[in-house]
């Protein structure tokens, strides 16, 4: 071997090394950062189809508008969603899908949908109508303030739902849920609830529901693409 091919053998070997120490020293890229909401996601996509769907009814176990849950707390959500997953409340759609989601995937579906709010700013609150001599005698008959608070949208405890505002005809297909007993397919177990409901006819609950769903809220059906 010739000494000049010797040097160039050997240049060549420290340049090959000291591209792989910088190669070895260079900082990974970070990950890229979580998308923001849960657009796109899977778990959100099974949602999307009623609950982001502005006036989309349900026609099971009646018609009734599907609730509005973006801007619902986030603790009343996972809870209203472990609550379908166990069975405490009877949906068959619902059970199908929270069934399908862990303890995880719930808190995220949750999270998104607590944090969702309008592209567009929400319209100042109205002056809330006052409630008729007869409606403000079942709601205080069925101390509903002691819970869900006395605008119905600041509850007392964040498992609670916010009620402002929400579908009347959601609200009374739900309140009709906590009196219905022995029904494979339809019903909610809340001792609470349900002892709370007990007192009223449906004409009554129908005309609270009527009520609370007039009052201005914080909740929302924002319209969302689930191929985003």
């Amino acid at each position: 071997m010739t000494k000049t091919l010797a040097l160039s053998l050997a240049l060549a070997g420290m340049l090959l090394s000291t591209a792989q120490a910088q190669t070895a020293a260079a900082p990974t890229a970070p990950a890229a950062a979580p998308a923001p909401s849960g657009a796109g996601d899977s778990r959100v996509a099974m949602c999307i189809g009623c609950h982001s769907i502005p006036g989309y009814q349900a026609s099971f176990p009646q018609v009734y508008k599907v609730p509005m849950i973006s801007g619902q707390s986030q603790k009343y959500l996972e809870a209203a969603l472990q609550a379908y997953k166990k069975g405490d409340r009877k949906h068959p759609t619902m059970h199908g899908v929270a069934a399908s989601l862990g303890d995880q995937d719930i808190t995220f579906v949750a999270a998104h949908y607590a944090q969702q709010t309008p592209a567009e700013a929400a319209p100042a609150p109205a002056t809330p109508p006052a409630a008729s001599t007869e409606v403000a005698a079942l709601l205080t008959k069925g101390a509903c303030a002691s819970c869900h608070g006395a605008n119905f949208s600041k509850p007392l405890d964040p498992s609670y739902p916010k009620l402002a505002g929400q579908h009347p005809d959601y609200l009374f297909a739900a309140l009709k849920a906590y009196h219905t007993e022995n029904n494979a397919s339809v019903g909610r177990n809340n001792a609470i609830m349900g002892a709370q409901v007990k007192q009223f006819s449906n004409a009554e609950l129908k005309a609270i529901a009527n009520y609370i769903g007039s009052l201005p809220g914080e909740l929302y059906t924002v319209p969302q693409s689930r191929f985003r």
